[in-house]
């Protein structure tokens, strides 16, 4: 009798929504766990630094990361967005192969793990990324920043630690703009979905002016 019983494309996904939301809400209960016991956690810079050696083969000695885009700037990031960040690639909430690798319980153990390396990272003196572009559309997306962005990351850029806002100002161009189309394309499971919607309008002009705005932004 019920092999007979036919559903509607609409009544597959809602079934299918039944049983993965379960999932989804017991793991971002475990991801805000962590957060928490990170934020709890008494970090240690000192311990932070000998942890940070591994990210450095990547990111570099001074946190300053790659031009071509592949991997960002870390030097003097917020605290908070640093942990934040490291929490979701443990828990499949971000996505690429080596910093899932990089930040899984075989390199950082624990919370503490997490909060000295991010104390450490957030300390570096920032450097920002040298310009490896040219000022295509930088009045534009100068008015865009201002416009659309300014209000959560600050005039400067400067983000917000407590908000876990991140610092976007002298970050590389081309991980600005992978940033922004990964999260469009559904590669940034932890992006703001209000972020997304913004990003959905987009034009090529706006991407690439609001990522040359940025990258010379605090100079």
């Amino acid at each position: 009798m019920l092999s007979n019983v036919r559903m509607t494309p609409i009544a597959v996904l809602a079934v299918v929504g039944l049983l993965v939301m379960p999932r989804l809400a017991l793991a971002s209960g475990v991801t805000e766990q962590e957060y928490d016991a990170v934020l709890r956690a008494n970090a240690d810079s000192v311990q932070g630094e000998t942890l940070f050696l591994t990210c450095a083969a990547c990111h570099g000695n001074e946190g300053g990361g790659a031009s071509d885009g592949s991997v960002p700037a870390l030097a003097g990031q917020h605290f908070r967005v640093l942990a934040s960040e490291l929490v979701d690639y443990r828990h499949d909430r971000r996505w690429d192969l080596r910093m899932q690798h990089f930040s899984d319980e075989h390199h950082l153990k624990d919370a503490q793990d997490i909060a000295n390396v991010a104390s450490y990272i957030s300390g570096l003196p920032t450097k920002p990324a040298p310009i490896a572009t040219d000022a295509e559309f930088l009045p534009h997306g100068a008015q865009l920043y201002a416009r659309q962005c300014a209000s959560c990351h600050g005039a400067m850029g400067q983000g917000d630690d407590r908000q876990r806002y991140p610092r976007l100002a002298g970050q590389h161009y081309e991980y600005l703009l992978r940033q922004m189309h990964d999260a469009v394309e559904g590669r940034r499971p932890n992006f703001p979905r209000e972020h997304i919607r913004l990003l959905e309008r987009f034009e090529r002009a706006d991407y690439v002016g609001l990522a040359n705005y940025l990258t010379r932004l605090g100079r």
